[in-house]
């Protein structure tokens, strides 16, 4: 038998002795839709972060701002949202998941046709000339000025965080993501929600 001919025998014997033995195998989300329901921590994955922004996201969809915004879009006034970074207040190291969903958060409200969003990248380059904090943005006074800076008559903003309890070998931990959309000029709170998860593990 060839060289050749023996490597791929092996090499098949291999794979049937793996799969035979019922060993890990790596998944991908299309071939295991319900991959992404599993929870492996008490930490934030992707699905809870999900869970959280689409709460509030209804929330807002359905709220009296929104309201408020159709009703100038109608009028032929449409009128101007920012949307700042998230605050991250938990242990998790979750902020570039945050700024993926600030980027789906801004694509729908850009796709509900009812109010002019500024860019997200505009804003960034804004916070670096004038040398804001990554938190300032939950600043009231800072955040504000920021907004004026883009030209926004609001703003909507947020924190993520977290309480934690533990007793023996159980641990319960609950999320927090709360957002608001604030008028510039006023300061004046149009909208905000808070929305919540627990996850915890138990013997």
């Amino acid at each position: 038998m060839r060289t050749s001919n023996v490597a791929g025998l092996l090499a098949l014997v291999a794979v049937l002795f793996v799969a035979g033995c019922g060993g890990p195998a790596y998944v991908r989300g299309k071939d295991n839709p319900e991959i992404d329901e599993y929870a492996m921590s008490t930490g934030l994955d992707k699905k809870d972060l999900e869970d959280l922004f689409d709460q509030n996201s209804k929330s807002l969809l359905d709220s009296g701002a929104m309201k408020r915004w159709k009703d100038a879009s109608r009028d032929g006034k449409e009128e101007t949202v920012a949307i700042f970074q998230v605050k991250n207040e938990t242990s998790e190291h979750i902020d570039s998941q945050l700024d993926a969903l600030l980027s789906k958060f801004e694509t729908q409200l850009v796709n509900s046709g009812y109010v002019t969003v500024i860019s997200h990248e505009r804003q960034r380059q804004l916070v670096e000339e004038l040398k804001l904090q990554q938190s300032a943005a939950f600043d009231p006074d800072k955040a504000a000025q920021l907004g004026r800076q883009l030209g926004a008559k609001y703003f909507v903003t947020g924190k993520v965080y977290d309480a934690a309890e533990k007793t023996g070998d159980e641990r319960r931990v609950q999320y927090f993501l709360f957002m608001q959309a604030v008028e510039t000029e006023t300061g004046a709170i149009r909208w905000q929600n808070e929305a919540n998860l627990t996850k915890g593990l138990v013997k």
